[in-house]
């Protein structure tokens, strides 16, 4: 029995432990790639879910798909698959977090239709979202777990009698959320210790965005694509579960020393009991899959109580034929 944003789930100790995938599912260059040559748009996800166990599904963070899409994507998935979906920009990147959070909570409301496919939510603030506003985000929280909780009590493991009157120091059950933050004072010390109380006395997760591999390198790979924040990494966990954002380089070997340090990490993790939701991104998307794979075995050589990759279980596809 283990726990998956606050869903009780029957899975073995190891699936329950550890999760990873990729930013989104949806990607053309995948094909011939990734996925099968020839493969269609609408078999994306299922192939997707066929090979690795979690994705990030950036696209809520545009627009909340329809419920028969969500049901969609959960009849699509197998069982243990996550999916751990940003909240939409018009919560996160409106200003001020408290007066969104009617639109929060539609959002979880609409997003729970996953059912047990269902990762923790991610809540990623813009660099204009410093410090400033710790009030603003303390109060949201407080609130949107409060109210989640309220709304599906049968979703989390424990029951709070008096929801409306708990006390900042009193931890919620695991709440299935994770913040990512990017204004630069937030990895100043002070800030940073402030940040970290808040989110442990919630039992929120902090995003750990791991920008290294693209910044740290005499060539700039991220030319032609979105730039990542360049900001210091704090590997801290502040509730049951972490959630891991490794921004890859294109050259493999460019990562090695970064997987290896991860990989002794999060090995360390799982067996102190933490779930890990492991994604991995590249300026260059095509090879976000292979390094995932990559960071998978790292951890098998070490022991680390991981399930198999369901990519590994699959059978090689025949040698096609070729005409000369």
């Amino acid at each position: 029995m283990a726990l998956q944003c606050g869903i009780t789930v029957q899975c073995s100790d190891a699936i329950a432990m550890f999760w990873l995938g990729c930013a989104f599912w949806s990607y053309k260059e995948w094909a011939g790639e990734f996925f099968p040559p020839g493969s269609r748009p609408t078999d994306y996800l299922r192939l997707y879910s066929q090979r690795l166990r979690a994705v990030e599904g950036n696209t809520t963070f545009y627009a909340t798909p329809d419920a028969a899409t969500i049901r969609r994507w959960a009849a699509e998935t197998p069982p243990g698959f996550a999916f751990c979906p940003k909240l939409p920009r018009t919560v996160s990147h409106a200003g001020s977090l408290v007066p969104q959070l009617p639109e929060a909570l539609a959002f979880v409301e609409r997003l729970h239709a996953l059912g047990d496919r269902l990762g923790p939510l991610f809540l990623q603030l813009p660099p204009s979202y410093g410090p400033d506003a710790i009030d603003d985000l303390e109060q949201f929280l407080m609130q949107f777990l409060q109210c989640w909780q309220e709304r599906f009590p049968d979703r989390f493991s424990t029951t709070i009698a008096e929801p409306r009157s708990l006390a900042k120091s009193d931890p919620l059950p695991r709440s299935g959320l994770s913040v990512e933050v990017r204004h630069p004072s937030w990895f100043v010390a002070s800030h940073a210790d402030r940040l970290t109380d808040c989110l442990a006395s919630l039992g929120v997760a902090r995003v750990l965005l791991d920008t290294r591999p693209v910044y740290w390198t005499p060539d700039d790979p991220q030319v032609g694509a979105r730039r990542k924040p360049d900001v210091p990494l704090h590997p801290q966990v502040t509730a049951g579960f972490t959630h891991v954002r490794f921004i890859s380089h294109p050259e493999p070997a460019r990562n090695d020393r970064f997987l290896n340090e991860w990989a002794e990490r999060v090995a360390a993790w799982l067996h102190q009991g933490t779930q890990v939701y492991f994604f991995v991104h590249c300026p260059q998307e095509t090879r976000s899959p292979h390094t995932a794979r990559d960071f998978q075995k790292r951890l098998e050589a070490l022991g680390a109580p991981v399930p198999s990759l369901p990519w590994d279980r699959l059978a090689p596809a025949p040698e096609q034929l070729r005409l000369f």
